[in-house]
């Protein structure tokens, strides 16, 4: 099952969201940062990808898309792969995005929990590559983020694109792929609030284990937050007029 859609969007521009909603469109399951964490195989899979020694029809298996880290690092090669997928690039104003990922993925609390784990290698080659120490610089990190935006903008024809805000929901995003508009809310997930209280849990766990999470704890713990997105999927569509978290 070739991928489908392909998300060059950067991680905390809503990418979760929109793994939902792609889900509720029919173009699931999408995978997303949070399926790697939750097999501890896939981090070295991905460190061959960096290698540039990688089978994306291995990596996609049973996949019909991808958004988020670390798949839109690879957005070109992904796109010269699966011709016929269209692209979302999930975009946000870049002074908000650099906030919300010093809040959250890239703050230095979220770095030191990540030292010294079986993870700290992936993410130095999947995610962080492009920022090296300047991953705390606000200038640096816009202009990178606005630099991509441009990059995917450019390389793609329009009809194969889609530059969106999740704030936008249902309407233009399933115009693009050609699905009806569906009854459910937009979900709305992985807020700030929701990542600093997950890795409240994570450190309790480490605390308890006397140390640092290994990835079999970490995968463990994105497992129980992948059925909880699953549940909640299943209640919005159980209840159109609660709208999700």
């Amino acid at each position: 099952m070739p991928l489908s859609v392909i998300g060059a969007g950067l991680g905390r521009t809503g990418t979760m969201s929109l793994k939902v909603a792609l889900e509720i469109l029919g173009f699931g399951p999408c995978y997303h940062m949070i399926e790697v964490m939750a097999e501890p195989s896939r981090p070295a899979d991905w460190l061959k990808a960096a290698a540039g020694d990688l089978d994306w029809d291995v990596v996609f298996a049973g996949y019909r898309a991808t958004v988020d880290y670390p798949g839109c690092t690879y957005w070109r090669e992904l796109a010269e792969r699966y011709p016929s997928a269209k692209v979302l690039l999930s975009v946000r104003d870049p002074d908000d995005w650099f906030e919300s990922t010093q809040a959250t993925v890239f703050s230095p609390l979220m770095r030191r929990r990540l030292k010294g784990t079986g993870a700290e290698a992936f993410f130095e080659e999947t995610v962080w590559r492009h920022y090296g120490d300047r991953i705390d610089d606000r200038g640096f990190m816009t202009a990178a983020f606005e630099r991509h935006a441009a990059e995917v903008e450019r390389a793609l024809p329009p009809e194969r694109l889609l530059v969106y805000r999740v704030g936008e929901g249902w309407d233009r995003l399933c115009e693009f792929l050609g699905v009806p508009v569906p009854e459910t809310p937009f979900p709305r997930t992985n807020s700030r609030a929701e990542i600093t209280a997950l890795a409240e849990e994570r450190d309790r766990a480490a605390a308890a284990a006397g140390g640092q999470l290994n990835l079999q704890e970490m995968s463990a713990h994105a497992k129980r937050r992948i059925e909880a997105l699953r549940a909640s999927q299943g209640q919005a569509s159980a209840d159109d007029d609660s709208a999700p978290d």
